[in-house]
């Protein structure tokens, strides 16, 4: 039997966390921004600038989101105690358990908010371009792969010699989708029986990720068009009648850096070219941002061998059941649930960590 009672003294004890919610995310410096907004776009002549209203009504827009978002979870906490109000002048067990469920749901939303609040960064709020390689481990390595959900596209895939795969980029696409997923950049290591080894032994694989924001076309980074070495393939994958037959795969090798990108899922060389370049614009803001270092080296160092010793966390099967970050020493023994993407507790302890400076190099 549910004790109302005790559920309403729960719900109305979230007001606090709801407020201090608010003033973390700057409601009010938003309202100020949003009315500030609008006044602009009222003004005459707004439209003879297009870059810039553009601007204007995007940064609108995402203002008015954040804010729409708050409101929306207060409104829910109300109608929480609604719920549970007509579920104890009521006495039905059924709505008893759909106020239940409803503070549940407050209670998740609330703490899924709590989180994109530590989401500071200039690109947290972007999509994100995720680039995984299987390393030490062989065909092992190639079958595994992190997974999360958000909508996603695949931007180039290279098979492995006998199942899973080499390495592989997709784009994924959701609101912070960057921000969150930068705590899985790194080498991931795996120990578990291999389903390739007739004789059932313990494998250790591993799996490097590298995360990068997508950058829109209003960022601007200077590439030189003779700085580019361009090259088509034919695609080796999933993408219409064409694989296989016209060379619309497309490789750019940016000279100055050494930076390689690659695209085939596309139909036409066009659309993988701009896939490519999308690539390329990420991986150069992701080295501005190291501290503008002069060797592509010195950036693919951050991630070190993937291999041994260079781990960011382990997933182990056997002899226990255990996932580990060796950054934030975050543990979680459901190893079936975390490799079905429940990684909200290792995205949580890393954006912890990194607000308050105690991640190490």
């Amino acid at each position: 039997m549910i004790q109302l009672d005790e559920l309403r003294i729960e719900v109305e004890g979230l007001t606090a966390q709801l407020e201090e919610l608010g003033q973390a995310m700057g409601i009010s410096a938003l309202e100020k921004e949003q009315a500030e907004l609008e006044e602009q776009a009222a003004q005459e002549g707004f439209w003879n600038d297009m870059a810039n209203s553009q601007k204007v009504l995007q940064r609108t827009k995402q203002v008015k989101d954040k804010i729409a978002k708050y409101q929306k979870l207060c409104s829910r906490q109300e109608d929480a105690l609604v719920l549970i109000e007509m579920a104890q002048e009521d006495g039905s067990e059924e709505l008893a358990e759909e106020a239940k469920a409803e503070a549940d749901g407050l209670k998740e939303q609330l703490d899924e908010m709590k989180l994109s609040t530590l989401l500071t960064g200039e690109y947290d709020n972007s999509n994100a371009i995720l680039t995984f390689h299987a390393g030490a481990g062989g065909t092992e390595a190639q079958d595994w792969t992190e997974r999360r959900g958000f909508k996603y596209k695949v931007l180039n895939y290279l098979d492995g010699d006998e199942a899973g795969m080499k390495s592989a980029s997709i784009l994924v696409e959701g609101e912070n989708a960057y921000g969150y997923l930068q705590s899985e950049g790194g080498v991931h290591r795996l120990v578990r029986v291999s389903p390739f080894d007739a004789s059932g032994r313990r494998q250790t694989s591993f799996a490097s990720l590298e995360v990068m924001p997508e950058i829109d076309d209003s960022i601007e980074i200077d590439i030189r068009p003779e700085d580019l070495e361009v090259s088509t393939f034919r695609s080796g994958g999933a993408g219409g009648q064409n694989v296989n037959k016209v060379s619309s795969a497309v490789r750019i090798v940016h000279i100055p850096s050494g930076i390689v990108v690659s695209s085939q899922q596309e139909r036409s060389q066009l659309q993988n070219k701009a896939n490519c370049m999308k690539m390329l614009k990420a991986k150069l803001i992701k080295i501005k941002e190291q501290e503008h270092l002069d060797k592509i080296e010195d950036i693919k160092g951050v991630q070190k061998e993937i291999g041994w010793g260079s781990q960011i966390r382990s997933y182990v099967f056997m002899p226990y059941t255990l996932a580990k970050d060796h950054r934030t020493g975050f543990e979680n023994g459901n190893i079936n649930a975390v490799m079905d993407g429940d990684i909200d507790g290792f995205i949580n302890a890393y954006l912890k960590a990194k607000s308050l400076g105690e991640l190490g190099d």
